[in-house]
Parts: structure tokens; C-alpha cells; sequence
């Protein structure tokens, strides 16, 4: 039995170009691209399931753990809309990115170098991201058993990731990789893509019950994403823990 969802070779990959996580135009630029659509998303989502209001710090006193949290790209923002925000990664290079950019901002994070399974901590947080991280781990069944442990009862979870389909094969595969360059070649592998319905089924092994499921597309022409009823490559799910 498995006890452990860090991928070693994976972790290598990423720590490679850590670097490059806070340069928009760098490795890391589609992220940058995606990242706007993200947070509002979030934003909205935990917003109108906890009753906020929409002031200048909308998501204040709400905790929110951001597993494999690279070098900061969503904690940064949801700490500034108020939230006490942690995050976490397997890779130390990206952890030490992120508290170098946090520091240099003045930003209060709490960042750790570890997996959802190996984190110890007595607090339970009202919200978990865990935002195109799953096709990167060892062991999809045991990451997100480990992730549900973290959340409060009614908390949320957010899953963003690719859908295993021919179009996300052409789309995130061969076009983002081989053909428009924008990712690295080997960045995604398709047999660890996830379809929703196979996602929906794990998480529910755990009590939490998908309440919502979007897509999100890019626009060619526009140069930015949107949200999308189409999820047959990138969507992203709200899930409850019961």
C-alpha cells in the first residue's frame, strides 16, 4: 500500500525552472494567462458559499490551504483579499521561490515544503485549492484522501485539472506543447489526466459532493481564458465536504 503521492520525477521537473515562476513571460507564462480566471473564480465561489461581502478584503478570516502551491501564484492574491492563507508543496525549490517573492512583498504566508499525506498540522481550513496539481501525483487516491483530512466539515475544495479526452490530447499535448510551444515538452502526461466523473467518484469515497463543474477555454484571439460549459480539456470542479 502506498504512502506516499510525491512523484519524484515529476518534483525534478518543476524544480528545474522554479525560477521562473513570478516572470509572466517566462516558463510559466500560460499559468500567468490562466491565473485571473482562477481567482475569480475562487473568489466567487467561496464568496457566495459562505456569505461574504464584497468589500475590500472579501475573503477575510477565511483559511485556505493551497496544495502544491509552486511559487505562490494564487496564494499572493487570495492573502491579499483577506484570507489566512498556507501553502504547501513537495518541491523545496518552489517553496523557497515563493517565500523569497512573499517576503520581498511583505506578504504574512505560511509556506511549507511538504505532501497533503505528510503535513502535520491541528487546524482544518475552510477552503482547499488544489489547482492543477492532481495529474502531477503518484497516487490520485491516496492525495485526495489526505487533502479531505485537512478540511472543515461544510468546507470547500477546489479541483482544476485536464480531462482524459482525444480533444485534451491534441489541445494540451500536441498543441501546447509541440506546436505553440507554450509549455515545456512533457509538461502533462495524458494517462494521468482525469475525467470528471472519476474524480467525482474518489472524492466522493471521502464526503465531499460536487456542487459545481466548469470548463474553462482559451481564446486565440482575445489571448485569455474564460469559463466554459465545455470540460473536455481544462475544468474546474467545486466540491463540499459533507
Amino acid at each position: 500500500m502506498k504512502t506516499n503521492t510525491i512523484n519524484k520525477k515529476e518534483i525534478e521537473k518543476f524544480s528545474k525552472i522554479a525560477e521562473e515562476w513570478w516572470n509572466p513571460q517566462g516558463k510559466f507564462k500560460p499559468l500567468h494567462k490562466f491565473n485571473p480566471i482562477r481567482i475569480s473564480y475562487i473568489k466567487d465561489n467561496i464568496m457566495s458559499s459562505f456569505n461574504l461581502r464584497n468589500n475590500n478584503k472579501p475573503l477575510e478570516k477565511i483559511k485556505i490551504l493551497d496544495i502544491g502551491c509552486g511559487g505562490g501564484l494564487l496564494c499572493e492574491p487570495m492573502l491579499r483579499m483577506g484570507a489566512d492563507v498556507v501553502g504547501i508543496d513537495a518541491s523545496n525549490k518552489n517553496i523557497n521561490v515563493a517565500k523569497l517573492h512573499a517576503k520581498k512583498n511583505n506578504l504574512n504566508i505560511k509556506y511549507i515544503c511538504t505532501s497533503p499525506e505528510n503535513f502535520k498540522t491541528e487546524k482544518k481550513f475552510d477552503v482547499i485549492l488544489n489547482m492543477e496539481i492532481v495529474e502531477h501525483v503518484d497516487d490520485i487516491d491516496l492525495f485526495l484522501k489526505s487533502s479531505s483530512k485537512l478540511l472543515k466539515r461544510n468546507g470547500l475544495m477546489f479541483v482544476a485539472t485536464l480531462n482524459k479526452t482525444l480533444k485534451s490530447y491534441i489541445f494540451a499535448i500536441i498543441g501546447a506543447e509541440y506546436i505553440m510551444r507554450w509549455l515545456p515538452i512533457g509538461t502533462h502526461d495524458w494517462e494521468k489526466f482525469v475525467k470528471p466523473e472519476d474524480l467525482t467518484v474518489i472524492l466522493q469515497k471521502y464526503n465531499l459532493k460536487l456542487d459545481s463543474l466548469d470548463g474553462m477555454k482559451f481564446n486565440l484571439i482575445k489571448d485569455k481564458w474564460s469559463l466554459s460549459r465545455d470540460t473536455s480539456i481544462n475544468y474546474i470542479g467545486k466540491f463540499i465536504k459533507n
